[in-house]
């Protein structure tokens, strides 16, 4: 082939794979949703222009669409920021273009944020025809027949461990063996005695501080002790005790300060407000203002909406309905707050002669609110007053002054705990229905945006969020109820089961060692204690004599909700068994297996001293008889009798090592840690 003849070869080759390469899903579209849709899309549509579907790209507007991509003029050239499009982008857009922009006839157009189902008013579905009488079995299995039921012993523990964080004892074992029918009604009232104990809300009560990034210190540098912040604990133990309903639970956190009928409790209660970690000293003052009141903001959006509107500080967010308005508006609500303070150290709000943790209003008349540019302290922009986001409401709730605060923190109060509001029932309906199953009906708890995952099972969600609000009466005791009655939570567990194998956190598992090696101390409420801690975690600290003074053994014993977290000194076992991040809203916690776990159960110094205690306790209650130690040993700390074959084992253990060495083996079984 003479030369000319091969370029033209080439050349026709590389117009033929540059006009092949024009394909819509794979490159026009991925191209479009890289660069342009972030101001062109169902969220965000500058210039009226949206090109997230290609039946919304018009042919009349393709001349300009190339004008401004290949434009120098930097106030018109498209996109605005980051590097331009390549020459082979921008050729790949002119030949699909000129072939006439073809795109599949069934493309799916994205549907505007206003229709995205979270922000829908919450309707209640239909319960589905079903042989089961339980309306979350109907909607979960339907016609077909459940799975079947796990078995009554391991039944029982699974439901001790979910509503209390401990095993049942033996007396318990023994009232629910002797049942004449261990039954449906029998669990009823088992979940019925449980949920009227005081260690329901201590163990529920962790949950929701770790929603709400609860600590015992400040964090930075000098990670100072947070004063009294421990009454804010003790109001959540005793507000799901005494099941307060989650409308009230969320008013008085928010706004208990501001309410007719306020008291110290309700006082205590916004000390949710205070719980972010705080610089003492921080070098730009300024920005560190506006980074507490960023805390405020973001942990409400999260907490109680399950809305990531914190990334709206700086910008438009660029893949919610949520605009940096919408921010600054919330900003607002709470500005009007002071931290009282005196230079480095935190001060206290005296209430009915008690210290109360808690930002107080010092006037009626709020302080101007400006969106900051870029989120700059130093550049306002509009003023802005008290509002939600407008996605959510077609009216803005009103926001009333009031004689001795704003009362600004009372109306948004007002609005999230509505029964109008689409998002507050649907978020905490799910993250009760996640500690129970694991895994929540949408998996991402602290985001219902469009971001977020859709919920696995849309009608049940919904269902249950107009129950909880118009049956229920915002009742979390009777949520826990109806959900632990189903078959879907009584059912063996599987792994492609909504009910799902998982490991318990670790303050149930260090308060089911207690409660088997008899040490468990009921004390409760007041200041935190401080577990011991290995003299070599604290080696790195430039304090190491004051930084952590351990409380007594018996002090030390109380249940885990009452350790002191410390957010820059976690108690290592605590903190090498996945305890929640303390600088954010947790929404669910991290589950990891590392071998600094088994190091921890099995040569830790708690373990090995309550293997001690547990092994005391099988001498006195059980005799020197070896078969009755083991069988007791069995019976506490897995609710059921050993196995022949493990009766065989245990026995044979012990004819070389100690009965302290093998409650240890006990207290390491995986059964131990996982409630079945």
């Amino acid at each position: 082939m003479k030369r000319p003849a091969v370029l033209f070869a080439i050349l026709l080759a590389f117009s033929t794979r540059a006009e092949a390469a024009a394909d819509y899903l794979k490159d026009i579209k991925p191209l479009l949703k890289e660069r342009c849709v972030s101001c062109h899309g169902s969220v965000k549509q500058k210039g009226d222009l949206r090109l997230d579907a290609g039946a919304l790209i018009d042919k009349s507007i393709h001349a300009e669409l190339i004008s401004r991509v290949t434009s120098h003029d930097e106030d018109e050239r498209m996109p605005p920021e980051g590097a331009r499009l390549t020459q082979s982008q921008v050729e790949m857009l002119k030949h699909w273009f000129a072939a006439g922009a073809p795109f599949p006839s069934d493309e799916v157009i994205p549907k505007k944020p206003s229709e995205h189902w979270s922000f829908q008013p919450v309707k209640r579905p239909q319960v589905p025809e079903s042989a089961s009488k339980h309306p979350i079995d109907a909607f979960v299995f339907g016609k077909h027949e459940p799975p079947p039921q796990a078995a009554p012993m391991a039944l029982l523990r699974r439901i001790h461990l979910d509503l209390t964080g401990l095993p049942p004892t033996l007396a318990e074992q023994d009232a629910f063996t002797h049942q004449p029918h261990p039954s449906y009604q029998s669990y009823e009232a088992v979940i019925d005695d449980l949920l009227t104990r005081p260690e329901y809300g201590e163990r529920w009560a962790r949950h929701w501080l770790d929603v709400v990034r609860y600590a015992d210190s400040n964090g930075y540098e000098r990670d100072a002790e947070k004063p009294f912040v421990w009454r804010y604990r003790d109001y959540v133990i005793e507000a799901l005790n005494q099941d307060k309903p989650f409308n009230r639970f969320v008013m008085e956190q928010l706004a208990g300060d501001e309410l007719r009928d306020k008291t110290l409790e309700t006082h205590i209660a916004t000390g949710f407000l205070r719980l972010g970690h705080w610089d003492d000293e921080p070098a730009d003052p300024a920005a560190d203002r506006y980074d507490q009141l960023d805390d405020i903001v973001s942990t409400t959006g999260q907490a109680f909406l399950g809305l990531t509107i914190g990334c709206a500080r700086c910008h438009d967010h660029k893949f919610e309905p949520l605009a940096t308005r919408d921010y600054y508006s919330l900003v607002a609500v709470f500005n009007p707050l002071e931290r009282p303070r005196k230079g480095r150290t935190e001060l206290t709000v005296p209430v009915d002669g008690k210290e109360v943790y808690t930002w107080r209003e010092p006037s009626a008349k709020p302080p101007e609110t400006h969106v900051l540019v870029r989120g700059s302290p130093t550049r306002f922009g509009d003023l802005v007053e008290p509002a939600v986001p407008a996605i959510l409401v077609k009216q803005q709730p009103q926001f009333q002054s009031g004689e001795k605060t704003t009362q600004r923190r009372l109306g948004l109060a007002q609005w999230i705990a509505s029964t109008n509001n689409p998002l507050t029932a649907r978020v905490i309906v799910n993250r009760v229905w996640q500690q129970h199953f694991g895994q929540g009906l949408v998996t991402t708890a602290n985001d219902f945006g469009l971001m977020g995952t859709a919920p696995s099972h849309p009608e049940l969600l919904d269902w249950l969020a107009h129950w909880f609000m118009h049956d229920a009466k915002w009742s979390l005791k009777k949520l826990h109820r109806l959900i632990l009655t189903s078959r879907t939570w009584q059912s063996v567990k599987s792994s492609d089961a909504l009910m799902r194998y998982r490991r318990l956190e670790v303050e149930a598992i260090r308060d089911s060692m207690l409660t088997v090696s008899g040490q468990l101390n009921p004390k409760r409420f007041g200041p935190a204690m401080k577990p011991g801690i290995p003299a070599a975690a604290l080696e790195a600290n430039t304090d190491k004599e004051k930084v952590w003074q351990a409380s007594d053994e018996r002090e030390a014993s109380r249940r885990s909700i009452y350790a002191f977290i410390k957010r820059g000194l976690v108690v290592p076992m605590l903190e090498t068994l996945d305890l929640a991040d303390t600088v954010s809203s947790c929404p669910k916690r991290q589950v990891t297996t590392v071998a600094p776990q088994a190091l921890s159960l099995f040569n830790g110094d708690f373990v090995n001293q309550q293997a001690k205690h547990f092994a005391a306790r099988l001498k006195r209650e059980a005799g020197d008889d070896s078969e009755k130690q083991i069988n007791l040993a069995w019976r506490l700390a897995l609710c059921r009798e050993p196995t022949a074959n493990e009766m065989a084992k245990m026995q044979a253990f012990l004819q070389v090592e100690s009965l302290e060495q093998a409650c240890r083996v006990v207290l390491n079984l995986n059964e131990f840690v996982y409630p079945e």
